[in-house]
């Protein structure tokens, strides 16, 4: 075999060696990423079925006005998120965040149960202060056309999907 042969054939070697390394290291990422829908997108993969059963994902919008309800004697909290155009039923077992109040933002991260539609939260994380609102949440609420003014505090949908502030 002469030089010119070996070379090639080290440098196939370790260019498919790198591939397989490559494809290996993409599939473990693969398994731990945790995609972030609004609710019109979640509705939108949902009908599709482009959605794997028993995915964790991250579910971030508004918490909708008047749709927080505390069971009695438990931690569990039932509340809905909303983007203005689509929502979802929240069920999160556990403490919620102080900051954590109807018409804020709100990012929760967990499943969805496809035949309830619930989205069974396992951690729920509320806006930190008066004038943030998470830029994955500002960019689907967006895209659903509901505005929402930073710094105004308590925000509600009116007819014209815009958000007032009060």
């Amino acid at each position: 075999m002469t030089r010119k042969k070996r070379r090639i054939m080290i440098v196939s070697a370790a260019g498919v060696l790198l591939a397989i390394a490559t494809v290996l290291v993409l599939t473990a990422f693969q398994q731990d990423i945790i995609y972030f829908y609004g609710p019109s997108d979640l509705k939108e993969k949902q009908v599709s079925g482009e959605l794997p059963e028993g995915r964790a994902l991250r579910l971030g919008g508004l918490v909708e006005d008047d749709s927080v309800i505390k069971e009695d004697g438990t931690t569990r909290t039932i509340f809905r998120v909303t983007d203005g155009s689509e929502s979802f039923t929240v069920s999160y077992d556990g403490i919620l965040p102080d900051l954590f109040r109807e018409g804020q933002g709100v990012v929760t991260e967990g499943i969805l149960n496809h035949q309830t539609g619930v989205f069974q939260a396992t951690e729920v994380l509320a806006k930190h202060d008066e004038t943030y609102m998470p830029p994955e949440v500002m960019e689907a609420l967006e895209k659903a056309g509901y505005k929402y003014e930073e710094g105004k505090g308590h925000n509600a949908a009116s007819g014209d999907g815009e958000a007032k502030a009060y």
